[in-house]
C-alpha cells in the first residue's frame, strides 16, 4: 500500500458536504490555502511524447527562481503503477531515485539538477496513485453514499495533491509557483482526467491564476526539405478540444522554427507571435533558460500570472553569474580529452543511464576535459580478452548498476581488467558488488565467490541479501533499501579526499543485496578497504584500493549520479574524470584542479586510518 500523502486524508473528505443534495462544486484544499496566492504553470504535450517537456518545464522554473520565487515542479504520469520502480528502462528510461525513496522518471532528475533541489513524493503522481487512495476511501466509506466518479472525485482528488504540493514552500508557505508537466500527448485516454483536473482548477483559481503551454513538434521531412506544421497544428486541436487554450506554444523542432511556421502556429492557436518559441535542438539542455530568457519568455510569464512585484533582481543577478559562468565553460575550450567507458548491460539506450551521462558532463565542464563516451553492452563480453578489447583505450571505466543476471559475468571482467591495468574505476551500486566479488575470485582465490541474487547455492557467497531482510517477503520492490541514507566515512581513505574530509555524507541508494558482514574481515585482510559504512549497522556502502595500489579505484553501493548537480558535480565522478585525465596528461596532478581532485601518495598516508 502506498504512504498516504500528509495531509490529504481528512482533509479532503470534510469537503463533501452531508446533504444528499451536496454541490457538484467541488475544490477541495488543504487547510491554509488561499486561492489565487500560487500561480501555475502547466506543460502539456503535443503529437508525441519524448520532446522534452520536463526539459521546458524544469528550464521555465528555473527562470523565475532565479528571480526569488519559490517553485514547486510535479510530473502527472497516466500509467497505473504505483511508482517506476518495476519499469523496464528500455521502456521507460532510467528510474530516478527521491531523496525520500520514491522511485519515479527520469524527469524528476531534470527537475532536481536544473534547479539543485531535492524532491520528493509529493513531486510525483501516477494514476495508480491516485486511483488506489480513493478505492481504499471508498471501501472505509468516506463518500457518505455518493457514488465515485471521474468527476468530481477524481479530478477532486488531483486539485488537492497540487494544492497540498503548494502548500510546502519555505517556512510551511504557498509556493509562488507550481510547474505541472503532464505525461503523453493530449488526446490519451490515460492522461485525460489530468487535463480535465487542471482546466477545472485553472477555472477555480481564477484569471491571472494558470498558465498553459502546448509543446509540439515541428515535422522537417527530409524528402521536403521544409517545416510542416499541420501535425503541430492538429495536435494542438485536440488540447483545445479539451477546453485548454494555451498561452504559449513551444515548438521542438531539429533546426529554428522559421518565421512563417511560427505565424502559422500562431494564428492557428490565438497565441501572439511572441509567446511561440523556438525549442530546436541545442549543444546542451542547460543553455535552454538563457534562449528563453533573450526570447522574453519570462516577462511573458510574470505578465500572464501578475509576479512582478514578486521578482528579486538582486538575486537574479546572483543566480545569473553563477549559471553564466557554467554555460561559458559549456561552450569553451577543452584542454583535455578522454575516453570514457561505461560498461552496462542497457548500453543500447542512453536514457537507461541518463544520471550518469549528465554527472559526467558536469565533471567535464567543470575539468575542462572532452569525455568521449564509449557504450559497451558487457552482455557480449564472456571471457578476458573480449573485455581487453572492447576497453582498449578507455582511460577510466564505470561499471553501474542493474538487475537481473544478464552481463553479470562480463562485468566481473570488467572490474578485473580496470584493477590489473590499474586503470581509474568507479563501480555503482551493481558494481559496487562486482567488484567485491572479481577480489573475492581472483585476489582471494574464491572461485566460487558470487551474489545469492544470481547464484543462491555459490561457495562464498559474498554478496546476499541485507540481513534486516531477509525474512521479509512481499511483492517486488518490497525488500528494497530506497531513499538517502547517512554514510560515516573512514578518516584518511580517498572517499575522505574526495568529499574534503567529510565523516558522513548522504547520499541514496536502491539495492536489495549488499556485502556479507560473514566475510568483511577476510576481504579487509587481502588489501580492500571498505572506506564507507552505515553509522550504526555492519553495512558496507564505500570501498576502495589504497593509492599505491591504484591510481583510482572506489565503488559506491549507493548511486552517486542521483545527487550531482550543474554547479555542484558529484565528487566520486570529478574524482574519475581527473584521475583519467591526470593518466593521460601527468602535469594536470600539480594544477590548481589536479591538487584538489588527483590524490597521488603525497598527499595520502601510508595506511588508511582503522
Amino acid at each position: 500500500m502506498p504512504p498516504e500523502v500528509p495531509g490529504s486524508g481528512d482533509t479532503f473528505l470534510s469537503q463533501f458536504s452531508n446533504s444528499e443534495e451536496s454541490s457538484e462544486h467541488f475544490s477541495p484544499a488543504p487547510t491554509g490555502y488561499v486561492s489565487g496566492k500560487t500561480k501555475f504553470v502547466v506543460v502539456i504535450g503535443t503529437v508525441m511524447s519524448g520532446l522534452g517537456k520536463g526539459i521546458f518545464a524544469s528550464s521555465l522554473a528555473k527562470l523565475l527562481q532565479d528571480k526569488g520565487l519559490s517553485v514547486a515542479p510535479v510530473k502527472l504520469e497516466g500509467y497505473l503503477n504505483i511508482d517506476s520502480g518495476t519499469l523496464n528502462p528500455y521502456r521507460h528510461g532510467e528510474v530516478f531515485v527521491l531523496d525520500d525513496g520514491l522511485e519515479t522518471d527520469m524527469d524528476l532528475g531534470t527537475y532536481e539538477r536544473v534547479l539543485n533541489q531535492n524532491l520528493g513524493r509529493r513531486n510525483f503522481m501516477t494514476a495508480g496513485q491516485i486511483y488506489t487512495d480513493i478505492l481504499e476511501r471508498e471501501r472505509r466509506g468516506g463518500y457518505l453514499g455518493r457514488d465515485v466518479q471521474m468527476i468530481p472525485h477524481v479530478t477532486g482528488a488531483v486539485k488537492m495533491r497540487l494544492r497540498e504540493l503548494a502548500m510546502t514552500g519555505p517556512n510551511a508557505k504557498q509556493v509562488d509557483v507550481v510547474f505541472v508537466e503532464v505525461g503523453g500527448t493530449a488526446g490519451d485516454y490515460e492522461n485525460g482526467f489530468y487535463i480535465e483536473a487542471l482546466r477545472e482548477l485553472a477555472f477555480e483559481e481564477g484569471d491571472g491564476s494558470t498558465c498553459f503551454v502546448a509543446l509540439t513538434y515541428i515535422l522537417e521531412p527530409s524528402i521536403l526539405g521544409e517545416q510542416k506544421s499541420k501535425a503541430a497544428q492538429l495536435g494542438i486541436k485536440r488540447l483545445m478540444e479539451a477546453g485548454i487554450q494555451p498561452h504559449i506554444i513551444a515548438c521542438r523542432a531539429k533546426n529554428p522554427v522559421l518565421p512563417k511556421v511560427a505565424q502559422k502556429i500562431s494564428m492557428f492557436s490565438n497565441v501572439p507571435m511572441k509567446r511561440v518559441f523556438s525549442m530546436h535542438d541545442r549543444e546542451s539542455i542547460y543553455v535552454i533558460p538563457d534562449a528563453m530568457r533573450c526570447e522574453g519568455l519570462d516577462r511573458e510569464i510574470l505578465s500572464l500570472l501578475h509576479l512582478h512585484d514578486r521578482v528579486d533582481t538582486a538575486a537574479e543577478d546572483r543566480a545569473r553569474k553563477g549559471w553564466d559562468a557554467f554555460t561559458a565553460q559549456l561552450a569553451g575550450t577543452r584542454d583535455h580529452r578522454i575516453t570514457l567507458g561505461i560498461t552496462g548491460k542497457y548500453a543500447a539506450l542512453r536514457d537507461a543511464y541518463a544520471s550518469i551521462d549528465k554527472a559526467v558532463e558536469h565533471c567535464a565542464v567543470t575539468l575542462g576535459a572532452e569525455v568521449d563516451i564509449r557504450w559497451i553492452d558487457t552482455s557480449d563480453i564472456e571471457t578476458g580478452a573480449r573485455a581487453a578489447a572492447s576497453l582498449e583505450g578507455a582511460d577510466a571505466i564505470i561499471v553501474p548498476g542493474g538487475f537481473g543476471m544478464r552481463g553479470v559475468e562480463g562485468k566481473v571482467l570488467c572490474v578485473e581488467w580496470a584493477r590489473v591495468n590499474r586503470v581509474p574505476f568507479l563501480g555503482i551500486c551493481l558494481g559496487f558488488q562486482m567488484a567485491v566479488i572479481e577480489y573475492s575470485r581472483n585476489v582471494l582465490g574464491w572461485k566460487d565467490a558470487h551474489s545469492t541474487e544470481f547464484d543462491p547455492k555459490c561457495g562464498h557467497p559474498v554478496i546476499s541479501e541485507l540481513p534486516d531482510q531477509k525474512r521479509l517477503e512481499g511483492i517486488m520492490g518490497g525488500t528494497m533499501r530506497l531513499g538517502a541514507q547517512d554514510v560515516a566515512v573512514q578518516a584518511g581513505s580517498l572517499a575522505s579526499f574526495l568529499w574534503k574530509g567529510a565523516t558522513t555524507v548522504r547520499e541514496r541508494f536502491r539495492h536489495r543485496y549488499e556485502v556479507d558482514p560473514t566475510f568483511i574481515q577476510q576481504l579487509e585482510s587481502a588489501g580492500l578497504v571498505f572506506s564507507g559504512r552505515h553509522p550504526k549497522h555492519p553495512i558496507m556502502q564505500m570501498l576502495e584500493l589504497p593509492v599505491k595500489e591504484h591510481p583510482f579505484f572506489i565503488g559506491a553501493q549507493f548511486h552517486p549520479e542521483l545527487t550531482s548537480r550543474p554547479l555542484v558535480p558529484q565528487p566520486m565522478f570529478m574524482g574519475l574524470i581527473a584521475a583519467a585525465i591526470a593518466q593521460r596528461d601527468p602535469t594536470f596532478a600539480q594544477s590548481e584542479l589536479g591538487r584538489r581532485w588527483v590524490r597521488s601518495t603525497s598527499n595520502a598516508p601510508s595506511q588508511p586510518a582503522a
